[in-house]
């Protein structure tokens, strides 16, 4: 009897009274227990604290995984939250532009019909639009992705598996380096290309300068039905006219007001000055040093001949052409030394491995 009692009194494993059997099973835990019978309460209390030991474990790991899959969603959310709000600031800052150009008034100027620079013909542009995105979108963005891949393998191959470098998660999967440098350097690239731009569109249209062929694209007429050709406007500064506009789409009517400054000019100096600054940063090659400053005398002279040839089409005045390179030199040089340090940046959430205690 004392036996019997003694074993009905002890157990070897109790559990809280908060915590069912069902629940054990719901957290992943199972644990086993064997029951004897002995007659030492020193046994008892041993196996039972050795089960509690178990158990903590158990709780230990399970909270850390919760914490690591939280610390997941969290780096998900917050690169797509830096992503997200890049790309909205990209649209805040070029959605001006396409307003300009569907919407946009140029201001109305007057002209003097005796005006030399505003009689040469009409000419196909050199550089075609298709032309002016490749070398403003393709080259540049190749290039990058070029060299960054490159640092990448060589940084790789210095580090053999023994990299320091910040990771990046995304979506469980880890963000190779060459891909993060991409995304910030064309994501610069992109904001100062906008802003060049933009800048450019309101100068453009405050302004309102004639082109060179004004007067072959326009034709214009006074109210009174006179032209440029009668006498009686000669020395006079029209401000009142109708575009006959013989030949002339809506488009060229509305792109003979549009000369100053180069959009051309200064979309390619930006990206051509932006490649050259980036490559002089970037590019390490030991092979030759004259290889980087080869590259770099390339794309300058690319933009050189695209804003010559503005000049030679009677696209635009000399003063144009010069405005308009200054305007993408400058925006270059801007987000290359000012915006790196602040701009498209991660910001890593790799937590450290806690050690069990």
């Amino acid at each position: 009897m004392s036996n019997e009692t003694s074993s009905s009194e002890t157990t070897p494993l109790r559990r809280p009274e908060t915590q069912s059997p069902y629940n054990v099973a719901e957290s992943g835990r199972q644990t086993t227990v064997n029951t004897t019978h002995t007659h030492g309460n020193g046994n008892n209390n041993n196996y039972g604290d050795s089960v509690e030991v178990r158990l903590q474990e158990g709780d230990r790991d399970s909270t850390q995984q919760q914490q690591q899959q939280t610390i997941t969603m969290d780096t998900n959310k917050r690169i797509l939250c830096r992503v997200g709000l890049d790309i909205l600031i990209l649209l805040c800052v070029g959605f001006p532009i396409l307003l300009f150009f569907l919407l946009g008034d140029p201001y109305k100027r007057g002209f003097f019909c005796d005006d030399e620079t505003l009689k040469h013909p009409f000419h196909d542009s050199t550089v075609r639009n298709w032309m002016l995105y490749f070398i403003g979108v393709v080259i540049p963005v190749g290039v990058i992705v070029i060299v960054e891949v490159i640092i990448s393998q060589n940084k790789a191959k210095q580090d053999n598996g023994n990299a320091t470098s910040r990771r990046y998660v995304l979506m469980n999967h880890d963000l190779p380096d060459w891909l993060i440098e991409c995304y910030k350097k064309v994501g610069i690239y992109a904001f100062g290309a906008v802003v060049s731009q933009l800048t450019t569109d309101i100068a453009k249209y405050s302004i309102g300068r004639l082109r060179p062929h004004f007067m072959a694209v326009c034709q214009p007429q006074m109210p009174d039905g006179t032209t440029c050709d009668d006498p009686i406007n000669v020395g006079k500064y029209i401000q009142e006219f109708e575009c006959k506009g013989v030949g002339s789409s809506a488009r060229m009517l509305k792109e003979m007001r549009l000369s100053f400054p180069s959009g051309h000019s200064s979309f390619t100096f930006f990206a051509m000055v932006y490649l050259a600054l980036y490559l002089q940063a970037r590019m390490t090659w030991r092979g030759s040093k004259l290889l980087r400053h080869l590259l770099q005398f390339v794309f300058i002279m690319v933009a050189w001949y695209t804003a010559l040839s503005r000049v030679s089409d009677y696209k635009h005045h000399w003063s144009d052409v010069l405005a308009g390179s200054l305007i993408g030199s400058a925006c270059a040089l801007v987000v290359s030394y000012g915006l790196p340090k602040s701009w498209f940046n991660f910001q890593t959430v790799w937590p450290a491995k806690s050690k069990a205690k």
